[in-house]
């Protein structure tokens, strides 16, 4: 089936139709005020959790889009899947067909195989020599010669959010940022989603931890050049900002993952002063470089998706070579803070659609859970089928040495007949089934840089805890209970008069 959207616009036009989104014509602020509102729209999680497009934004002729992928709803429209059942799992299980029927070492290998024979030429990257990103391009050395215009602006022209009181300045949210493998000729593209954060018209800040594969690229070009290129696409239907968040294997294009959601490839146009491709029908592009012989500079503090502010740091500084929009350019960003935001969202597709690659690593793992309350790194519930005495405690390594799940500090394994997905369950088994010096297991290991609690940045102590039903062989001597349920035949028959007990 082809994918619905080409560009952004196709898919607001649809999202609007669907009655999900608000034009909001009353003038606003880009510094707080936006914030205010969008928080206050994510957190109501019903009816009234809409897109907010702000038409009139004080001091700018450029709209501000907001929270359109804020809901399961909306963000499995954008990823085509809106009409399927499995919603987020459909693509997992299309990941799973592909991996199939033989295992390959990684998914790479099976990946560049595939490639070799011919199967998924369809959905690599397509270059183009035109592109609608590129329908009005101001160059950062002609500005100073448009002075007293409107052609003279760049950063300066976008709408770019202070979303909270105590931010380091306004910033550039929901970006798909485009680096180089320098080890790489001709190959490597890497794309991420990193925050910017504005300094003038032609700078910001290069937030990026140092285990994501931007800051991986930077270090590399440190030892082969004085300037490291880059491209930050905004404003593309959702498969591509989602695509920049996905936790890839090394080595995995992010626009071949896009393009296999899509079906379809991805169109890419060059850029007009660097040599790096973007996604054509992005809204907007930000073209520059990093010195790499420049000082890093202070960027934060930052709130951020724990609830917390990050703490302002030293990162490289961005230079703007040139700012190309599309006519009549809509800015899309995003609001970071205390959950649920539209972050959450992402994340819980990310739980779906890799789920198939964590079961090729632990194929025992039935069903994974990253509650928004642990801000995705900091808690999984895992439930498996157990088969041996200390098989929770085999899952929790696994997990701590797979991936990205490697930042989980909690991890709670529990029993096949277990949904992890109800939280409310899954806690009182947690609590009730669970007894701390048999079932915990402290271990140490990375955790996320944005963990403000422990003791060393990027470090620190783990618990895994065991609530799965105690065997004798774990040293239980006792009768485990058996969980109240109710008789499968007593629910059919009040399934069958349940309109009846109610009626006078």
């Amino acid at each position: 089936m082809p994918f619905p959207y080409s560009d952004l616009r196709e898919y607001l036009n649809e999202v609007e139709a669907a009655g999900d989104l608000i034009r909001i014509k009353t003038e606003v602020s880009s510094e707080l005020e936006i914030t205010e509102i969008t928080d206050r729209v994510s957190k109501s999680l019903g009816s009234e959790n809409k897109a907010l497009l702000f038409e009139n934004v004080l001091g700018y002729k450029i709209p501000v889009l907001i929270n359109l992928m804020g809901s399961h709803k909306r963000l499995e429209m954008g990823l085509g899947v809106g009409d399927n059942p499995q919603g987020y799992d459909a693509i997992g299980e299309r990941i799973r067909s592909l991996i199939k029927p033989e295992l390959p070492f990684t998914l790479k290998d099976k990946i560049d195989k595939l490639l070799e024979l011919g199967e998924l030429r369809h959905i690599i990257p397509k270059k183009v020599s035109k592109a609608a990103c590129q329908e009005v391009v101001i160059l950062a050395e002609d500005s100073h010669k448009l002075k007293g215009t409107e052609g003279q602006k760049l950063l300066d022209k976008l709408p770019i959010l202070k979303c909270w009181p105590e931010d380091g300045g306004p910033f550039i949210t929901l970006t798909s940022v485009f680096t180089r493998d320098p080890d790489k000729l001709g190959a490597g593209r890497n794309v991420g989603m990193y925050r910017l954060q504005k300094f003038d018209d032609i700078t910001t800040g290069m937030h990026w931890h140092k285990h994501h594969d931007g800051a991986s690229n930077y270090s590399k070009t440190l030892k082969h050049g004085k300037r490291m290129e880059i491209a930050i696409a905004i404003g593309n239907d959702p498969v591509i900002p989602y695509c920049a968040t996905a936790p890839l294997p090394p080595g995995i294009d992010e626009m071949l993952l896009a393009g296999f959601i899509r079906n379809k490839p991805v169109e890419l146009v060059k850029c007009k002063t660097i040599d790096i491709e973007v996604p054509a029908s992005s809204e907007i592009v930000l073209e520059g470089y990093i010195d790499l012989n420049e000082d890093l500079v202070t960027e934060g503090p930052f709130g951020d998706h724990t609830g917390f502010y990050s703490l302002a740091d030293l990162y490289p500084k961005f230079h703007l070579t040139a700012l190309t929009h599309r006519k009549n350019p809509i800015y899309v960003t995003t609001v970071v803070g205390i959950p649920p935001q539209e972050d959450c969202y992402l994340g819980k597709a990310t739980e779906r659609i890799f789920l198939p690659l964590l079961q090729l690593v632990c194929p025992e793992i039935l069903d994974m859970s990253l509650p928004w309350e642990g801000v995705f790194h900091n808690c999984a519930l895992i439930r498996i089928k157990k088969k041996y005495a200390g098989h929770a405690f085999k899952i929790m390594n696994t997990i701590w040495g797979t991936g990205q799940l490697a930042w989980t500090k909690y991890v709670i394994v529990f029993d096949e007949d277990v949904d992890v997905q109800n939280y409310s369950l899954a806690a009182m088994h947690a609590l009730g089934n669970t007894d701390p010096q048999r079932d915990f297991l402290f271990s140490k290991g990375p955790l996320d840089i944005l963990d403000h609690a422990s003791q060393i940045q990027g470090f620190g102590s783990k618990v895994g805890i065991d609530a799965t039903r105690k065997w004798e062989g774990e040293g239980f001597k006792r009768e485990w209970p058996n969980l109240i349920t109710m008789s499968t035949k007593t629910k059919e028959l009040v399934n069958s008069k349940w309109d009846q007990y109610f009626k006078n």
